[in-house]
Formats: structure tokens, C-alpha cells, sequence
């Protein structure tokens, strides 16, 4: 993606099921859940790079002793710094406890931090805010009772966090802070609460205070508690906790907006964002890994015991596209595939595009992570010479010269465009700025026929515009082509997210400021004079009303536009955008329907809240998001 945007954060959750001794005897070390973690965290690195974080819990120890150990960091490895530390701590266990102190888990888990059974990672994307310590997962709500701390960390946006402020507010509680991941540990931090209160009442006459602390943490309900905090929930989620007793939870969003996975087996129950890092870290086959169902959680007792719980009724199935089209790993065999399919889906609008010549036209694609959508434009490509090849000797019968041609025709192919440095471009005037950024990107030269041949260029996404226009039209415009074709595997990106993109502010997107230049073209801005005044009167509505932007335009003529918007006028070259289409997106990613970016259609009504709100901040020249 050229134009990178912030996105959904990680989790990574382990829970052993057997004692520490087990791991020592079998795999020989110490560290074996700690290894398996830093796995884990760094195949998902592409999930979070500002922090990152890791807690631990020991079950069962004796009163006096130090249970949840927690490291978090916002260096530039982050994942890093805290497995170096957390690897001094197992260091510092030989000068302890001597020689055979790595040897005996009893001893470990007693005297070193990180040698609980519980284990819980996070990568973190600030979307909005500052990037500090204390803004990086897992979050920590203590209490001298053991089974009412919770450590908590997620992939999630609330669309209603006012409203879940509110009520702690009326539940007596005074919160230290408005942000969703305040409120929502605060949530589930106040049902744990009475959940222990509960069981409390219910044996407070048959047991010591000392003996109903046990009875409570072998009894709790992490289901039950699941089901009290989350109904008031609107947005997308897949939150991981541990709870002090030793129970752990991840619950995902009843419309399976973000993603969640796992496997269990005899020795250890994992979750993670992404099934390739589950592969990776515990070299199982992929079948072997679940998704948890949407409006679910996957609870992981005291005991060990695990279930998968309904604690929401599950709504449409709404999972992220985006999930697929780019932030995802690609190594995942379906969304490699699913990516390759976005890419033949865009040869017919191609083909028109280069008006059929593949002679005098070059490939390339924007590095990197549109790399396999391009080898999927390829393989489409190839398809189309095998069916012209057969429709030329059936239906004729050409000359050997022309045989020649016909069976040895391959299309051409170049890497025409990659990242050369990141410039420093806070010096001198916008108009200086403007020239270095143009070389972020450099080209190869001397492949192209100037003047003759027309370049096609595939990206996985066009957001804002910004990186095409500034840099990449001017760089590819360097070898004088003919025309330059930019595709984009994703459709025209229309709306903001609510669910954890970071894509608030409807004005920063090219889509819309090409629907914007075409009201303004026609005379039509008495259109936005409406959608305003209906977004003001109806803000509970459950009807996006920001669609009547682009309902006056074909989806031809607002890409036409976005093409004239980034071309600048030094450009030579003919510029072209093609967009994928939705029903294409929908075909190639059949069970991933979540397309609110592109249609407006949210999952939740709180997504259709923020849209509206937000196109009332675009007209009123506000820059806050709208959640």
C-alpha cells in the first residue's frame, strides 16, 4: 500500500495446560512458552510496530509471592527489548539458584518472573493518540484479591465509548480515562467484581474467608461475566484476558468484524491474530487452526479445561476485507490465493484500458505488498493468451512467421518502481518538501520504448492519493511512456472505519474528494447542503445518508476523476485509474464480506453513527474523529 495507513493491532495468547517441569523434561528448556510467544509476536509484527507488550501469571502460588510479571515498550524493537529482558530474567535464575536452577520448574516458578502457564502478547498501532508506555497493551486492573485482577489486551474500536462511559459512571465508578480500552477493562473489570461477590455470598456461611478465596477461583464464570460486560458493546473486537485465578479469555464481536484463531491440543491452548504465526511458532498443520466464531469466546479455566461459549448472538458475518487485501500476512495459503484472484479479476478492465496492446505495454507493481496480486494480473494475462491462442487456430490458420510470435508472446514484465531511502522532508518550503518526496521512489530506466509503450502499475489499495500523486506518477513519468495505468486491487475506498483502521476523516480520502470535485463541477453542492442537514436532524439514524455523495456519479467517472485529481501538471504521460470492483472483491474473497470501506454498509449501527457524524466534521471544518 502505497499510501500505508495504521491498522489493527495483535494479540497472542498461550496457556499451558501441563506444569513447567512437563516443558523442561520434553523440549529441554526452560523458555518454552516464552520462545513460542516471541514467535508468535514477531510473525505479526506487521500488525503493530509503535509498542508492544507481554504479561505473565503464575496459578497456584503461595500468598507473598509475585504472580503477573508484565513488560511493555515503545522502543524500536519493542518485541525485542522485552524478550532480551525477559531473558535476563532467566539468566539471573542460574546465579540464584545455581546450576540446575533452569532444571526444576517448581523452583523457577517460584523465584523467577515469566514462568507462569498464562501468557499474553500484544502488538500495538496507535490509531489515534499519543504513543507512550502507557498507551500500550496489556492493561493491568490490580486487586489484593487474586481472582478480581485482570490483565487485558485487544484488537478493537468502540464506536459507542461515550455511552459505555456514561454507565460506569452511573455504576459509581470513576474512570480514569475516556478511552475504549479504558472503559472496556473497567466493564469487565466491575462483572468480574461481582462475579466474585456472588460466589462470595454464596458461601460466606459454609467456609473461612481463606477457604471461599479458593472455592471462588476454582468457581468463577468467565462466561457469565463475558455475557454481562459485552451486550452493551458496538464495534469491532477480539479482546484477550487473563483474570489473576488464572482463567483467560478471548471474545470476538458478534459480526467477526477483527480477527481471532487457535489451537488446542494436550499441552498448550494458543490464540493469535493470524493463523501463519500460529504455524509458524508450533509447526502444525493449518487445518489444525480454528477461528473463533463471531459474537464468541474461547475460555481457558484454572483447571486448563477450555470451550468455545456463544456470549452474543452472532450477527451477519462482517470479517474485515481489509484483513485480506493487505494487512494480513500473505503467507496464509487462502488470503495468498485470495490475493492472486483480486488480481485476475482486473484483467478485462485492463485489457480495454491498454486498448489491447500487450505488445507495447509493461507490468510492474508497487512494492510490496501488492506483489501477489500482481503475479495473480500475470496469471490472468497468461490465461488470456492461452484463449486467444486457441481462438486463432480454430478459427485460421496462421503463417509460420507468425506462429513463432503467437507461441513465444509472453507479457512484459519489470520491476519499474522501488522504495529508494526514506528521505528526511521537514526542511525548507512545501514546494521543496514536494520535490523530495517525489524521490522516495526510483524507477529502472531504459526498459521502456518512450513515447511507446503504456505502463500498468498495481497497487493493493488507493487511500489518499497522497503518495501517488507526490511521488509515484512523477517517478514512473521519468521514463516518458505513452500512458500509465495505476490498478488497484481493492475497490474505490469511500468511508471511514470505526472497528481499528486507522481511516477516521472522510476528506482525506481520493474517492471522496473526487466526488466532491464533480458536485462542485456541476453545480450540484446544494447535494451536501441535504446530506448535512439530514445527518444533523437524524444522528441516531441507522441510514447512511454520506452514500447520497457519490449517488450522482457512475464508478467510471469518480475513478476518472481521482486520475485527473493525482496527475500533476508536469505529468506527460496519460494517466489512468482502474478500481476493482465490489462484486469482484465479493467473488475472490467470498467469506470475508466486511465492505463498509467501499459500499458504506456497516455491521453495526454505530458504524453508520460515525460516518454521518463524520461527514458533519468535514463540513463544519472540524479535524477530531467521529468516535
Amino acid at each position: 500500500m502505497s499510501d500505508a495507513i495504521k491498522h489493527e493491532c495483535g494479540i497472542a495468547m498461550i496457556r499451558l495446560r501441563k506444569s513447567p517441569q512437563y516443558y523442561i523434561d520434553k523440549y529441554g528448556t526452560a523458555s518454552f512458552a516464552a520462545n513460542r510467544l516471541y514467535v508468535l509476536m514477531q510473525k505479526q509484527l506487521n500488525r503493530g510496530q509503535d509498542g508492544a507488550g507481554v504479561a505473565n501469571i503464575k496459578i497456584n502460588t503461595e500468598p507473598g509471592t509475585r504472580y503477573i510479571s508484565r513488560y511493555r515498550s515503545i522502543e524500536p524493537s519493542a518485541v525485542n527489548d522485552i524478550f532480551d529482558k525477559i531473558t535476563k530474567k532467566y539468566k539471573k535464575a542460574k546465579k540464584l539458584g545455581g546450576h540446575d536452577a533452569l532444571t526444576d520448574g517448581d523452583w523457577l516458578k517460584k523465584n523467577i518472573a515469566f514462568t507462569g502457564e498464562v501468557w499474553l502478547g500484544h502488538l500495538r498501532y496507535g490509531t489515534h493518540g499519543e504513543n507512550s508506555i502507557e498507551t500500550c497493551h496489556p492493561f493491568l486492573k490490580q486487586n489484593n484479591w487474586r481472582s478480581r485482577n485482570l490483565v487485558m489486551a485487544g484488537n478493537f474500536n468502540m464506536t459507542n465509548n461515550e455511552e459505555l462511559f456514561s454507565k460506569l459512571v452511573q455504576l459509581g465508578q470513576h474512570p480514569k480515562e475516556k478511552t475504549d480500552t479504558v472503559t472496556v477493562m473497567e466493564k469487565i473489570g466491575h462483572f468480574l467484581d461481582e462475579e466474585n461477590q456472588r460466589i462470595f455470598d454464596k458461601y460466606k456461611h459454609q467456609f473461612s474467608n481463606e477457604q471461599i478465596t479458593h472455592v471462588i477461583e476454582n468457581e468463577l464464570d468467565v462466561t457469565r461475566i463475558l455475557r454481562r460486560s459485552c451486550r452493551d458493546f458496538d464495534g469491532g473486537y477480539a479482546m484477550a484476558g487473563m483474570i489473576g485465578n488464572g482463567s483467560s479469555f478471548v471474545v470476538r464481536d458478534p459480526s467477526g468484524i477483527r480477527p481471532a484463531y487457535y489451537y488446542a491440543d494436550d499441552e498448550v491452548v494458543v490464540v493469535a491474530s493470524e493463523k501463519p504465526a500460529i504455524k509458524s511458532a508450533f509447526n502444525i498443520d493449518f487445518n489444525s487452526i480454528k477461528e473463533i466464531k463471531p459474537g464468541h469466546a474461547l475460555v481457558v479455566n484454572k483447571d486448563g479445561s477450555y470451550e468455545e461459549s456463544e456470549i452474543l448472538s452472532a450477527r451477519q458475518k462482517k470479517s474485515c476485507s481489509f484483513e485480506r487485501i493487505y494487512f494480513s500476512r500473505g503467507t496464509d495459503p487462502a488470503i495468498y490465493q485470495e490475493r492472486k484472484n483480486l488480481g485476475k479479476a482486473l484483467i478485462p478492465q485492463i485489457l480495454k484500458a491498454i486498448d489491447f496492446d500487450l505488445k507495447n505495454t509493461v507490468f510492474s507493481y508497487i512494492p510490496n505488498t501488492a506483489e501477489t496480486a500482481f503475479l495473480g494480473m500475470i496469471e490472468g494475462l497468461e490465461d488470456y493468451l492461452v484463449a486467444k491462442r486457441k481462438e486463432i487456430f480454430l478459427d485460421g490458420k496462421p503463417h509460420m512467421g507468425d506462429l513463432e510470435d503467437l507461441l513465444s508472446f509472453r507479457p512484459r514484465v519489470e520491476k519499474l518502481v522501488s522504495k529508494d531511502v526514506k528521505l528526511r522532508t521537514f526542511i525548507t518550503s512545501d514546494g521543496e518538501r514536494d520535490s523530495m518526496v517525489a524521490n522516495v521512489y526510483d524507477t529502472t530506466y531504459e526498459v521502456i520504448k518512450p513515447g511507446v509503450d503504456t505502463l500498468v502499475v498495481i497497487d493493493d489499495s488507493i487511500v489518499r492519493g497522497t503518495t501517488l500523486e507526490k511521488s509515484i506518477l512523477t517517478t514512473l513519468d521519468r521514463l516518458n511512456p505513452k500512458k500509465i495505468v495505476i490498478v488497484s486491487s481493492a475497490p474505490q475506498i469511500r468511508f471511514p472505519d470505526c472497528y481499528g483502521i486507522d481511516m477516521s476523516r472522510v476528506k482525506e480520502f481520493i474517492a471522496f474528494r473526487a466526488a466532491i470535485a464533480l458536485l462542485q463541477e456541476r453545480k450540484m453542492e446544494n447535494v451536501l447542503d441535504k446530506i448535512y442537514d439530514q445527518c444533523v436532524a437524524h444522528p441516531y439514524d441507522f441510514e447512511n445518508f454520506v452514500k447520497g455523495v457519490y449517488g450522482s456519479f457512475t464508478d467510471d467517472e469518480i475513478s476518472a476523476k481521482v486520475a485527473e485529481i493525482v496527475t500533476s501538471p508536469e505529468i506527460r504521460a496519460e494517466v489512468q485509474v482502474i478500481f476493482q470492483t465490489v462484486d469482484n472483491l465479493h467473488k475472490c474473497i467470498p467469506n470475508h464480506s466486511g465492505d463498509w470501506y467501499f459500499t458504506g454498509n456497516y455491521p453495526t449501527s454505530g458504524g453508520t453513527r460515525v460516518v454521518n457524524k463524520a461527514f458533519v466534521n468535514y463540513i463544519e471544518g472540524k479535524t477530531v474523529r467521529a468516535y
